[in-house]
Parts: C-alpha cells; structure tokens; sequence
C-alpha cells in the first residue's frame, strides 16, 4: 500500500514537475529521464529561440530567486475553522487566512484552470503599506512565527520604506510570485483585474506583460476614484487610480455591461411604433461628397415636398435606395409634426445590443468613489474601522464584465473582503450562483486604531465580520425577491498551518523513542477535519466538495464527492470494514474510487497485506495510507 503523496513528501503540486510533463507533451524527444535537453529543444524551436545577450527585457535584482519561490512546494496544509465559518456544510465559498504564497501554492491541485475572474487590490508600495517578507528558505516556517503558532519569535513584518534602496525591488519580488501561481488557477477564458496607482503602474504592466504575455493585455482602466480635489496638495492632485487587465488566453470575452436606468430612459415611443421604445441618432455623416458622392443627393421633406440636401461638408449616411427603405420602414424621424429641417434615425431598443460596450474609463457617478466605499464599510462595522476599502459599485462593474452566473472569483489580497460582498450582492441582484475564494494574512491592527478598539485583532477578523453581516443585510433588503432563500451568504473559514503529517526528523540518539512516536504519523492535535481537508488538497478535489459521514462494521468512513472518495481515519480497522467499503463501491457507483486509509489504523499486518486485494475484487485499484 503506496502512502500518499509519496513522491512529494506532502507537499503542495510541483510546478517545475509539472511544466517538464507539459514540455514532454509538446516536444517529446528533449525530455530524458526528467532532464530537459537545451540542445534538443534549441533545435526544436529553431529561428524563434533568442541567443543576443543584449535583448528587450524586464529585470530586477531578486527575480530568479522571486521565479524559485513561485516553484517552490509548500509542505503546509489548510485547517478548517468551523467555529469561525457559517452555514459550514452548504456554502460553497471560501475565507483562507495565511499568506496568499503559500496558499496559492496549495490550491494549485484543486482550483487549476477553475477560476473565472481574479481581482486584487494589492499594496500600493507607497511606502506606508504591510509588504509580505518572502523567505526562500522556508516561507511557511516565517509565516508561522508571525502569527505565533511557533514559540520562536518570528521574523518581522514591515513598511517598505521609500528610502530603502530596494523599495520597487521588494515589491516586485512580493508581485511576482503570486501572479505567476495565480496564472495557473485561471480558466483559459479567465482575467485578472489589478488595482494600482501611478507608483507602482508601469512597474506592473511590464510585471504583467512578462507574467500573462504583452498580447493578453486587454486595457489600463482608469478609475475617479475621488469627486474632490484636495487644496492642501503640493502638486497636482491625483483624482484616479488605474485597473490592469489581462485575459489568460484569447478565449477570453468580455460581457456588455448592463444599461442603467437613466440609459433606459432616454428610449421613448412618441409615436406609437409597434417596435416599441427607440431613441434617435445623427442621419447625416461627416463624410465630404467629395469622399463619398453618391450619398450625396435630395429627398422630399414630408411636411413642404421640399428637397432636403446635407450640410455643405457632409452626405446622408445611407445610399438612396436605403434610405427609400428607411422611408418604406418608418424608420426617420422629423421631429414633433415634422417640424425639424432634416431627419433623424430611429434606434429601436429591441433591435440593438443587449447591453453597452465598457471603456476604460469609470467615473465615481457610475462606481462610486473612495468616501462611498469608506461609508459602506462604516455602515456595517463602524466608521474607520479599514481605511481603503473598495466600493461595491466598483467591484460589481468588473464582475459584470468578466463573470457569469456559476463562477469562480479569487482575491488573494481580500482586505475588507470588499470583493466577497459584491459577489454576493450581484448574486442577489441577478439569481446566480457566483463561489467566492477571498484569502487574507491575519496581519495585526495596530492597538490604537478603532478596529482594535472594536475588537478586531488583524484585518483577516474585519473582512470575516463583513462577510457575515453583508449578507445578512442582503437577505434584509431584498426580502421580496424570489429565490432570495437560497443566496449563499455563507463561507467555510480554513487557515494556512503546517502538515498534520509529522515529518521525518530521526533523533539518532534516541531512535527507539522517535520510531515508537512516528508508528502513528499524525500530530496529536489534529483532527479529523484537519486530516480530511489535506486529503482534498492533495487529491485536487474542491475545498467545498460534498462529505457524508458514514458508519461501516463500527468505524466511521467519509464518502466525498457521491463516492469519488473514500477516507478511513480508524483505528483497529478490520477486515469486515475493508469488505464495507467495498460494498460502497457498489452502492453508489463512481466511475473511479479511491480510497485512503491511516497507515497505523489497521488491526494488524494481515488486514492491511489482505486490504489491497479485497478491494481490488470490487474495482477499487487506487488505495493508499498516510
């Protein structure tokens, strides 16, 4: 029976594995023995390889160390948080606290190509802001030490201060990473939308070109994000900041956002036309008649008989034999009882584009700005409780551009979980099924800050609150709306910890005792749940999957995903328990079971020897131990 995992000792997917498995799909014959050959694969690529030592790149002290970091394992786990969650076992969205590396790293197997839309609002780096202190060696051991789940005082955190020499480089090095891991969990026809400001903007979108390729670049939206300049400025006040976007393939398509009321409104039917409601649009082009000669020529005013002709510099925008077809149609208007000396278009409602086209410019009359998202926050937690938080407007804009009803949205710089309640509240607005995955650092609030004197030690505990009582407060305003009952207001709570494996560390001074304590390989502190969601983990499986508890020969067995999985965590397991699970292959009948057993759990040799066999007698061929 092969322990699982057993070629990554536990840790997270191994992206440079991985990368040569897909460079071994592609070009078979420069793979040897898990070894690329350059030489091979130069002759494979041919002209498009680059050999000038002088090239067009971006670069920056750190970023092959930054790059290692991306592709370095996590030997760490995620632990549910139950008492912190709600609606644990039906709500299908997530809040991860712990650093957004290493849980990045460990999402990589279960959320893989599943996410539609990633937005983050990451620090600005204006010299003020908490910057994540990646460690190469071993970042999970820093993150522990600083959240104090390790008796060693930890590594601290900090500003990165406009002085140091290394300020955008420590930055980057932070960037850098976390875009490379994020990329992987993007659907081909995904996007990443990134706030900035003009510090660190071009600096991102070189970042970015690198990371997701100059090509999938789809715009640099800028944002009024303030409605008031400030008068004590020494400069020239900066009224706007700038969202990056970047689609993962050209499989991407971005939706029309949806008319406001006041766009709606500017249809009528003056005249009764059975088409319904429509507006009107210029009949005459700024085309010359030298350009465009036959459009330019007469028609007959409908109230004179009169012949109109176009402006001296301009045509008709249609040639005459359309527009005897406009005509035919009812489809010029002349103003009240003819009054107007040329004719304009009608532009039926019915008949145009279900929506509008978005430009890269949001005014803070269409998405609010930075006091409107600091009072909406204020009004569910308490004024100043987080200082920059997004307005929901705002966020809802970009989901509107890049989601539809059942998808998956990432932030991994949550904050006040800002993004959270958009997802939920656009949900409410238009019955989807939108899953958000929102991940925080527990950073700590200052103790003379309101959040701390409202009782919330680290920003991680506000955006968790929010989450709560927005969705409370959606239920509340949209009462009368169908189907409010089944709005996913919930979230499951997991949090960023070391392996409940306990790892290999012989003492060969007292190897009896170390052997004796590694016969059963989990922590004494973990539970169950604890173990499961590992299991999840490293079988790729969604966080959010379903889990039925079941009673087989007196041990309990969890059955994930209808049978996908089996997991028995008992002791003394027996061989009448093997034959149950069994059974359960022919009750619920997966395609594929797999079935995981604690390594120490089986009664003696033989049943775990006879284990394997007796399984494979019902089909089950994939079982393993930890």
């Amino acid at each position: 029976m092969e322990p699982l995992d057993k070629d990554t000792d536990g840790s997270s997917l191994a992206i440079v594995e991985s990368n040569i498995e897909q460079l071994k799909a592609l070009f078979p014959d420069t793979v040897s023995e898990g070894k690329i050959n350059f030489e091979k694969l130069r002759e494979t690529l041919g002209d498009a390889v680059e050999t000038q030592e002088e090239r067009y790149n971006f670069s920056w002290n750190g970023k092959a160390l930054a790059k290692r970091i991306a592709q370095t394992q996590s030997t760490g786990t995620l632990r549910p948080c139950k008492a912190e969650s709600k609606h644990w076992d039906n709500t299908q969205n997530l809040f991860i606290e712990g650093d957004n590396l290493e849980v990045l790293k460990l999402l990589q197997k279960s959320y893989h190509k599943q996410v539609k839309m990633i937005y983050i609002d990451p620090p600005y780096n204006t010299g003020k802001e908490f910057i994540y202190p990646d460690n190469y060696k071993d970042n999970l051991d820093t993150y522990l030490q600083y959240t104090h789940q390790k008796d060693e005082d930890g590594r601290k955190f900090g500003t990165n201060a406009d002085t140091s020499g290394r300020y955008h480089t420590n930055w980057l090095n932070m960037m850098y990473p976390r875009l490379k891991l994020a990329r992987n969990l993007l659907k081909d026809d995904g996007a990443i939308f990134i706030s900035i400001d003009d510090n660190e903007v071009a600096n991102l979108r070189k970042l970015c070109d690198e990371v997701f390729g100059e090509e999938n670049f789809v715009a640099n939206v800028v944002w009024q994000k303030k409605y008031a300049v400030s008068n004590d400025d020494p400069g020239i006040a900066p009224m706007h900041d700038h969202v990056l976007v970047f689609k993962k393939s050209e499989y991407f398509n971005r939706n029309l956002l949806p008319r406001t009321e006041k766009q709606i409104n500017r249809y009528k039917n003056l005249d009764n036309d059975p088409r319904g409601v429509w507006t009107s649009g210029e009949y005459v082009s700024s085309k010359s008649k030298t350009e465009r000669p036959t459009l330019w020529y007469a028609i007959k005013h409908p109230k004179t008989g009169e012949d109109v002709w176009p402006d001296e510099n301009a045509v008709w925008r249609y040639s005459k034999e359309k527009h005897e077809q406009m005509v035919a149609e009812n489809r010029l208007h002349w103003g009240p009882n003819d009054s107007y000396q040329k004719p304009r278009i009608k532009r039926f409602l019915s008949e145009i584009q279900d929506g509008t086209v978005p430009s890269t410019w949001w005014t803070f009359e269409d998405v609010g700005h930075n006091d409107e998202g600091q009072k909406e926050t204020g009004e569910l937690l308490g004024k100043k409780i987080f200082s920059t938080p997004k307005p929901i407007r705002f966020i809802r804009r970009i989901l509107d551009i890049a989601t539809l009803k059942d998808d998956v949205i990432l932030d991994f710089f949550s904050g006040s979980a800002a993004c959270a309640h958009s997802v939920m509240a656009i949900n409410a607005d238009d019955g989807g099924n939108r899953k958000f995955i929102m991940v925080q650092l527990p950073e700590p609030c200052d103790e003379k800050t309101e959040a701390y004197k409202a009782g919330y030690k680290t920003i991680a505990d506000i955006g968790k609150e929010r989450i709560r009582r927005a969705g409370e407060k959606i239920l509340q305003d949209n009462t009368t709306k169908d189907g409010i009952d089944n709005l996913d207001i919930g979230f499951k709570v997991f949090k960023l910890d070391s392996s409940n494996i306990k790892p290999w560390d012989a003492d060969f001074d007292n190897l009896e005792d170390t052997l004796l304590n590694i016969v059963d390989n989990i922590k004494e502190d973990r539970s169950e749940d604890d173990v499961l969601t590992e299991i999840l983990l490293k079988y790729g499986l969604d966080l959010t999957v379903p889990i039925e508890e079941r009673q087989v020969s007196g041990k309990t067995v969890y059955v994930i995903g209808f049978g996908a999985l089996v997991v028995c965590l008992a002791d003394a397991i027996t061989l009448e328990v093997v034959e149950d699970i069994g059974h359960l292959k022919a009750e619920l009948t997966p395609e594929v079971m797999r079935v995981v057993f604690k390594d120490s759990g089986f009664k003696d040799d033989v049943v775990k020897t006879n284990a394997i066999q007796i399984l494979k007698q019902y089909g089950i061929d994939d079982v393993k131990s930890l």
